[in-house]
């Protein structure tokens, strides 16, 4: 059976302030056309189809253009919900739309109900587990404590009970929107961190055949059959070193996977360079840059005048402008914003309490910290589901 697998389409997202719906309706028109011309069987898509739990409507006119050119390509379609979409309206008529061969999962409490498809080697049974806010579906799954890896854990023993129960030389495949470990993050991925903890070990879906996450926007491979396809477009300039893919897998009737990358149209590179401003506007080695989307980082002492419409003139689709001035090592005045770059919520308050009183919090105030995270996380997530 051959899987087109893609994931976080964030359909309704703008990059800085380019409007990007019109690339997403090109990626649109690529997905169908490469189901099409590569004899899909079936289309994975692994959560965040939408940028937001409300989208804006010009965003749901282009998933429901998807869906409709989906189901008239006659390909079965298995979507997920991921953490920023409303799986309540993401999933809203699942049942009738399912009967068009677009199949919606976006209820935990379904994770162990696959949609089965078959071909000329048997079934193949796709699972699809939504995105798992820790804290809104522990009692659902019977975990004692909120985590990722234990409700995730608890999901994949209903999928490995339902499958125990299918005729021998069943094959499965899992659709899931998580941090796996190993996974490489960029800015553009909303935190989920719950307890201090955000990736989960791949071992938790051991004993099934594929695994296609959505989440991390860079397209990787965590093990031959755990993979993220990406998101086919990028949303921030820390993805500047991606390739935008899907993949093509075709899973074999003993359950082995190859796995093909089909690259995604992007409308335009993306480049990061640095320097002083004169540098950058004198350097012929940046004439590579000049269609491209640039994020300058300015390394001037001084904050010169006039910076983004001079780079303009040489970089017409400049976004976005980062000033990070070289100074000597231990000067008070170093940028606060890099002194936090990289740092977790978490690790900046652990900092300031070490900065307030000179000692950082003991296990017990830790513990108290995680907590005050997490229930902040938790009702977030509980404010969009309710919306």
């Amino acid at each position: 059976m051959r899987l087109l697998h893609t994931s976080d389409w964030h359909l309704g997202r703008a990059f800085h302030r380019v409007n990007m719906l019109g690339a997403q309706a090109e990626f649109i028109g690529h997905l169908v056309t490469t189901a099409h011309e590569r004899e899909v069987d079936a289309v994975v898509v692994s959560g965040d189809v939408y940028d937001r739990a409300v989208p804006p409507l010009a965003a749901v006119e282009l998933f429901d253009d998807a869906l409709h050119r989906l189901a008239e390509l006659g390909v079965p379609t298995v979507m997920i919900s991921g953490n920023h979409d409303s799986a309540r309206r993401l999933g809203v008529g699942a049942g009738l739309i399912g009967r068009a061969g677009i199949h919606l999962r976006t209820e935990p409490a379904a994770c162990g109900t696959p949609v089965v498809l078959a071909d000329a080697h048997g079934d193949v049974a796709f699972y699809g587990l939504p995105y798992l806010e820790p804290a809104l579906v522990k009692d659902e799954f019977g975990v004692e404590k909120a985590g990722h890896e234990s409700v995730l854990a608890a999901a994949m023993g209903r999928v490995r009970a339902d499958l125990a129960g299918r005729a021998p030389g069943t094959r499965s495949v899992v659709l899931a929107h998580a941090f796996v470990t190993g996974g490489r993050a960029s800015d553009s991925e909303r935190d989920i961190t719950v307890g201090g903890v955000a990736a989960v070990p791949a071992g938790v879906f051991d004993g099934v055949d594929y695994v296609a996450l959505g989440h991390l926007h860079g397209s990787q491979t965590i093990t031959a059959r755990v993979r993220y396809s990406g998101s086919p477009l990028p949303y921030s300039f820390s993805e500047a070193d991606h390739r935008k893919s899907m993949w093509l897998v075709d899973l074999a009737a003993d359950g082995s996977v190859a796995a093909e990358r089909v690259d995604c149209p992007v409308p335009r590179p993306l480049a990061r360079i640095r320097g002083t401003l004169e540098e950058l506007l004198a350097d012929p080695e940046l004439a590579r840059h000049e269609e491209a989307w640039v994020e300058a980082t300015l390394t001037d002492p001084i904050r010169p005048a006039d910076p983004m419409a001079r780079l303009a003139e040489r970089f017409p689709h400049a976004l976005s402008l980062v000033f990070a001035p070289e100074r000597a090592p231990g000067d008070p005045d170093a940028s606060y914003a890099r002194r936090l770059a990289g740092r977790s919520d978490q690790q900046i308050a652990q900092d300031f309490v070490a900065h307030v009183r000179g000692v950082g919090p003991d296990e017990r105030e830790l513990a108290v910290l995680r907590e005050a995270f997490d229930a902040v996380r938790a009702e977030g997530a509980a404010r969009e589901v309710a919306r």
